[in-house]
């Protein structure tokens, strides 16, 4: 277990699923394409961030509920709403999919998902609040402090994506294509650019003596 719940795995996994949310809106934004091929892509991204994020929930340690105000507490609850999120965007792409497969048409691209993106925001406010704790809220040399912002970024774009995916029903048309794709787009970029930043750096190897 202890070799599957590492940094390193955890930072590669999002970095997988972020490439893959970037790639799908890039798929649903090209006419012409099957709906499916964009939906099996969101799809495939929102495993990775699920499993990502579980990796990350248990790395957060157990909580401790006497000292809920600190950092440890923010970054347990930080990791936990962001699994939930996760969830929301399996069942909302994987119902795309389904949709998009079973359709003559085959044009039902996911659409973001309303709860998961405010799961992840929620999120992504805990885990800057838990880096300001620990330090200062201005602090561009400090690598966490960048992930917390780029996880913030990206949150915030996938939250304007929602919106723009908005519709007067479930399956009618989305009151903002342009806005609705380049939302996840840019947010998907700033989860691969915290995702790249996450990753532990390689020790240098010793040098060995004569």
């Amino acid at each position: 277990m202890k070799r599957f719940t590492t940094p390193r795995r955890e930072s590669k996994l999002f970095a997988i699923g972020s490439a893959l949310f970037a790639l799908g809106a890039v798929f649903a934004s090209i006419s012409g394409l099957p709906g499916w091929l964009a939906s099996v892509t969101f799809f495939s991204g929102s495993v990775f961030f699920t499993i990502a994020a579980l990796i990350q929930w248990l790395l957060s340690g157990r909580p401790d509920f006497s000292g809920w105000r600190g950092p440890a507490a923010n970054d347990w609850w930080s990791a936990a709403i962001q699994f939930l999120g996760t969830l929301c965007f399996n069942v909302s792409t994987f119902a795309a999919m389904v949709e998009s497969d079973i359709s003559a048409a085959s044009s039902h691209v996911w659409r973001p998902d309303v709860y998961g993106s405010a799961a992840f925001l929620i999120s992504s406010l805990l885990a800057l609040r838990a880096c300001t704790q620990r330090d200062r809220l201005w602090d561009p040399q400090a690598r966490i402090w960048r992930v917390a912002w780029f996880n913030l970024l990206g949150s915030v774009a996938f939250g304007v994506s929602a919106v723009a995916a908005r519709s007067a029903t479930p399956t009618g048309p989305v009151a903002n294509p342009l806005l609705d794709n380049l939302g996840t787009f840019l947010g998907a970029l700033g989860f691969l650019a915290a995702a790249l930043l996450m990753a532990p750096r390689s020790e240098p190897h010793a040098i060995k003596s004569a």
